[in-house]
């Protein structure tokens, strides 16, 4: 948009177009081309700033820079977790009433090992999703299908276990990754091709990531499939909506993380 209030500016005839992917590019006439790339250039140049999003080489995917805070976060709550032991996912006591376990136990990790595992697959799947839906709607939504993940595997689950790790909430931002294209669904065969192509890659991701022996498949399952329902609901809502809802996602995501974290400390004394 910012564009092409330029070129209109410069008296370059200019249509805003919507690409089939869900991007969106301005086109111009072949004769005034080169002058409404040199428009823009110099626009860049006079409007130099620190911007979060970068591009992926030898792709057309955007990374959001912002989610190395949310590593930070998760690496700072490790070095002071014994604090808040009670906040793992005990199903007992979730039983009794204490919901938020479902969210603290996403912040908590059992040793280095596995901090380091989900912060690695974290920053790709979240910066992915980030870029792509906005910062506040990634975080919000794969949090709360990590969450969500928990409370499923408990009711699947006869016998009572402790769980913890941000692993279902990382599955939950691959799974929103992969249903980022269900607005290409009115597209014909080309779009329904493209979306099952996503839906495929994020199943295969999933397998070579979510299911190692060692891990809680169940919870990780879980995580990808609330991430593909809340990534289906983000892509259908238009940019416009998300780019406002996102500050209000972010800010419900903080309550909620702090929200817990503080109930689990008062819980504790």
């Amino acid at each position: 948009m910012d564009w092409s209030l330029v070129l209109v500016s410069q008296g370059i005839g200019v249509t805003l177009d919507r690409e089939p992917l869900g991007g969106w590019c301005l086109r111009v006439e072949s004769s005034d081309e080169s002058r409404a790339q040199a428009a823009i250039r110099q626009y860049q140049q006079e409007n130099r700033g620190f911007d979060w999003h970068r591009e992926i080489p030898g792709s057309d995917l955007l990374f959001d820079g912002r989610v190395l805070f949310w590593a930070l976060a998760a690496s700072l709550v490790f070095l002071v977790q014994e604090d808040f032991a009670g906040g793992l996912f005990d199903t007992r006591a979730v039983r009794q009433g204490e919901w938020w376990r479902a969210v603290t136990a996403v912040w908590l990790h059992k040793d280095f090992g596995h901090l380091a595992s989900n912060v690695a697959l974290g920053v790709v799947f979240l910066g992915l999703a980030m870029a792509r839906f906005g910062a506040g709607i990634a975080l919000l939504g794969s949090l709360a299908a990590g969450a969500l993940a928990n409370a499923a595997a408990m009711l699947l689950r006869s016998t009572p276990y402790v769980g913890l790790g941000a692993s279902g909430m990382v599955m939950g931002a691959l799974g929103m990754i992969a249903a980022q294209s269900l607005p290409l669904w009115n597209n014909g065969r080309r779009g329904t091709r493209l979306i099952l192509a996503g839906m495929g890659a994020g199943v295969l991701v999933f397998i070579m990531t979510g299911t190692r022996e060692e891990s809680d498949v169940l919870a990780h399952l879980g995580g990808f499939v609330f991430g593909l329902v809340f990534g289906g609901l983000a892509a259908l809502v238009p940019d416009r909506i998300r780019s406002r809802c996102s500050p209000a996602a972010v800010g419900i995501f903080l309550i909620l993380t702090l929200g817990s974290l503080a109930a689990t400390l008062r819980w504790n004394r």
